[in-house]
């Protein structure tokens, strides 16, 4: 896949030039000066030869075949040269020229037909407005950054050029290896999907690293992201993901839904590392492409401070890793050398005076312990040790385990030289024991999600006549919002457990059927302009008796005419209520990129405030579901405390897949929200007592 990008046996740079303040000049330097082995054509009408090789006037005077070009001309000249392309039979081109999409509707414009033609003439393209392309393995530098990285077992892409030679710059400073090195641009055609899955298939590449400012097919890059990422991990930092950017919604579900929360549901369910920082993204990366994700969550902390070790103690209580206790077999080993001062416990102390035999000896005992999955050493600069020295052991030692071995020596002159001894040997060094431990962690979250077994489906029954009845009337009325009776059909023909309800027009109405049902009742309004009953006191509770309901409907109906003039009226809901049960809410909102997204959270009329939500991407699995459930900081709530009996988890994991197949099955649903889902006691189910849904044509 895009062969001919990452290993051409020949290049055209088209605008290459004899003059170095210019790109084409950077580029075709690029080209020649770091070993590339294949042929290359300098194109320029004005010269005759530039940097000792021949130019040619347009790509048909060259007398071969080509496999690359790569474009650094003005940008209304871009049409013409993949004219040419097209006429030399070029598949692949990258256009580094800038002025398209970037900066506003003409160049939007100019940017949309060059991508037509392309697509005519079998073209693939990588930009515009990018950096270019950098491949170690063939010694291909088709860019015009300063420099070429070491080659290395990192595929790194971004839509950021001025990312990449910023970057770029940092690798060469830090000694760190790059496999490949992508220039996404305006990614009008080639996106970030095509280049991970190129990477997934590159045997070079051992860690593929994205900066990702938007993604242009949600859907297709989960799916090939789960695809890689059973083979290779992928480490993504995604910038834009603030609330800033999210836009308006009426529903609970809509405003809690921001951009932020789909990427992270759907990297969450693609097996994507996520990377809160630049700092993370490389600490990951480091981690990943020298050492193997640890067997286990037990970690063993050496250390010669008590502070550092405490900071990594309390790192590794924030992750999914275990300050495992060390074995009474191990304690008496580490007992035989180390001074009665030291602590023989997880972190391992072995004191201010530690020298390189000591940590070298403290390292062999731990690594031979088999309930120790991982190691994390530590150092400070005192003047015992020589920093040096055991760097040197800890490299010794790693060449016979299988064992994650990180270490963090703080500080600066000092253990500068150290350091570069674990670069020389694929040992990950951070500055601070918090990096590593985070490091540790992203290790350990993709080893489990590699272990996954295949995720299981569900598919539902439904009464599909139903709700596209009830979809047509509503569109019919020229309405969005369905009104309660009617998104009660809509969760009925799914499957939903409803409360018995009904809508009363009058009080005499409402007094009958509150006497039918059976006292204890709910009352509500029954309006399709009023979103939030309770906010506009639509909403009665625990009404008793005769006298109780009809002072409930006169309320509720004055209520909603002060508060809402012009609100049409249909009536007033009067509804079983429900005795028992625990509050949750789920809901359905869209994303532009993901497409339906699923939510799970602590219900009623607090979802709002304490936002305790998690999110996914529809469809759900049977798994994905169960860990929507479990990510809620409230869950402990729904097992039971202090003698609660524990709520039904399977009744709300059977709510959120009937709820996922109707995002999926309904397009048309823009935003709903079951709220709330009144879970019972276990093994009694779960009821929604309210709902509302918004559809568009």
């Amino acid at each position: 896949m895009l062969q001919h990008f990452f290993n051409p046996s020949s290049v055209a740079v088209i605008g290459a030039s004899q003059n170095p303040a210019k790109i084409g000049y950077d580029i075709l330097n690029n080209i020649l000066q770091y070993g590339y082995g294949g042929t290359v054509y300098p194109i320029n009408p004005k010269a005759q030869e530039i940097l000792g090789h021949k130019a040619y006037p347009d790509l048909a005077s060259v007398p071969s075949d080509i496999d690359l070009a790569v474009v650094a001309v003005p940008a209304t000249a871009v049409m013409d040269v993949l004219e040419q392309c097209g006429k030399k039979g070029v598949d692949s081109v990258i256009v580094v020229t800038a002025g398209f999409r970037e900066i506003g509707p003409e160049g939007a414009r100019l940017e949309n037909k060059l991508a037509m033609r392309a697509r005519e003439l079998g073209i693939r393209i990588v930009g515009p407005n990018c950096l270019g392309i950098i491949d170690t393995a063939s010694a291909l530098n088709a860019s015009f950054a300063a420099g070429m990285p070491l080659a290395g077992h990192i595929g790194f892409f971004s839509q950021s050029g001025a990312l990449c030679v910023a970057i770029l710059d940092w690798a060469l400073g830090e000694n760190v290896g790059f496999s490949r090195f992508v220039s996404l641009g305006n990614k009008m055609d080639i996106s970030e999907t095509e280049i991970m899955l190129s990477m997934g298939q590159d045997e070079n590449t051992r860690v593929i690293l994205g900066y990702l400012e938007s993604i242009e097919d949600g859907p297709r890059f989960m799916k090939a992201a789960r695809e890689v990422s059973k083979t290779k991990p992928i480490i993504i930092i995604k910038s834009g993901t603030t609330s800033a950017g999210a836009k308006a919604a009426s529903s609970h579900t809509g405003a809690l839904a921001g951009s932020d929360h789909a990427y992270r549901a759907a990297f969450k369910q693609s097996g994507i590392i996520h990377a809160e920082s630049m700092q993370a993204l490389f600490g990951y990366a480091m981690a990943f492409a020298n050492q193997a994700p640890p067997k286990g969550p037990s970690l063993a902390i050496i250390t010669n401070s008590g502070g550092p070790g405490i900071l990594a103690a309390d790192a590794c209580d924030r992750s999914s890793l275990h300050l495992t206790p060390i074995r009474r077999e191990t304690a008496d080993r580490l007992r035989e050398f180390l001074p009665p001062t030291a602590s023989v416990y997880n972190p391992i102390d072995i004191i201010g005076d530690a020298t390189h035999e000591r940590y070298q000896k403290t390292l062999a005992v731990i690594l031979n312990d088999e309930f120790i999955h991982a190691v994390l050493i530590l150092l400070t600069p005192t003047a015992a040790v020589d920093a040096e020295a055991v760097a040197r052991e800890i490299v010794s030692l790693a060449k016979d385990t299988d064992k994650p071995i990180m270490t963090a020596f703080m500080g600066g002159k000092r253990v500068r030289h150290a350091r570069k001894i674990f670069q020389d040997h694929a040992i990950p060094a951070y500055d601070y024991p918090e990096d590593a431990v985070g490091a540790l962690d992203a290790m350990l979250s993709y080893r489990r999600w590699r272990e996954q077994p295949e995720r299981q489906y569900r598919h539902f029954d439904v009464d599909t006549s139903k709700v596209r009845e009830v979809f047509a009337s509503v569109v019919k009325q020229h309405r969005q919002d369905l009104v309660e009776s009617e998104a009660r059909q809509i969760l009925k023909a799914y499957g939903f457990r409803l409360p018995e309800s009904r809508i009363a027009r009058t009080t005499q109405e409402a007094v009958k059927m509150a006497s039918e049902i059976g006292y204890p009742v709910v009352m509500k309004i029954a309006s399709p302009d009023v979103l939030h009953k309770s906010d506009m006191g639509g909403v009665r509770v625990g009404v008793e008796n005769e006298a109780m309901a009809e002072d409930a409907f006169f309320h509720i109906t004055s209520n909603i005419q002060l508060r809402q003039p012009g609100a049409r009226i249909l009536g007033v809901m009067v509804q079983e209520m429900i005795p028992q049960g625990r509050e949750v809410i789920l809901g359905i909102t869209r994303d532009m990129q993901f497409g339906p997204i699923i939510m799970f959270g602590l219900g009623g009329i607090y979802v709002e405030v304490l936002k305790d939500v998690a999110f996914r991407i529809a469809p759900l699995s049977v798994e994905e579901a169960d860990a929507m459930i479990r990510d809620i900081r409230s869950f402990p709530l729904l097992r039971g405390v202090r003698g609660e009996l524990p709520a039904d988890i399977k009744g709300i994991r059977d709510a959120l897949l009937r709820l996922s197949q109707m995002a999926i099955d309904c397009p048309e649903i823009v935003e709903a929200d079951v709220n709330p889902l009144l879970v019972c006691p276990e093994g009694q189910g779960a009821v929604a007592v309210d709902a509302r849904i918004t559809i568009q044509e």
